[in-house]
């Protein structure tokens, strides 16, 4: 992706996650954009972005972070929504375990009390060591928990898997947390 597709990603992921306002367009219930207006948006605010530049954005992001509707009039954030939306999300049986990369600093806290989806509709868990790491290098210095999901789920939470493959799950108890 180049560096000024990279960086309108960066705001479109704020538009579509957190704060549509910034550019005067609302999202619908599901969290969907209308592609017009979310180009005329990003345009008025001194950022110059076409359709295909957003195309090129949504097929290039490594993360699928965003996906159009069917006749690409509409957009939306796969997740990591602040704001309250219905994004489909697929109920699944979680594998033994997942992972979840944060900062060294925040460690000690989420051992006493466990991971809180903070300002999120969800907590973030990834299959794979090395997206965790990448996550929690994004906060400082990087610790990776390995959380038994298999038993989170046999003990009675739910977990879901979006789009783009991210499994999610309302909170994590220090319990089922290990270095």
């Amino acid at each position: 992706m180049s560096n000024k597709n990279n960086k309108l990603s960066v705001f479109i992921s704020l538009i579509l996650r957190h704060k549509p306002q910034t550019i005067g367009i609302e999202l619908d219930e599901f969290g969907y954009a209308k592609v017009d207006e979310l180009i005329k948006g990003i345009n008025n605010s001194g950022r110059k972005i076409t359709f295909d530049d957003l195309k090129s954005i949504v097929d290039e992001d490594q993360k699928g972070r965003y996906s159009f509707n069917e006749p690409m009039t509409l957009i939306r954030a796969n997740q990591g929504h602040s704001l309250n939306v219905k994004v489909p999300l697929r109920k699944m049986t979680p594998p033994p375990y997942l992972y979840h990369g944060t900062a060294k600093k925040s460690f000690n806290s989420i051992m006493d009390k466990g991971i809180k989806k903070m300002n999120r509709l969800y907590v973030h868990l990834s299959d794979n060591v090395q997206t965790a790491t990448q996550v929690g290098k994004r906060h400082g210095e990087p610790v990776i928990l390995k959380v038994a999901s298999q038993k989170m789920y046999e003990d009675g939470h739910r977990f879901y898997l979006s789009e783009n493959n991210v499994w999610l799950v309302d909170y994590v108890p220090s319990e089922y947390i290990k270095v």
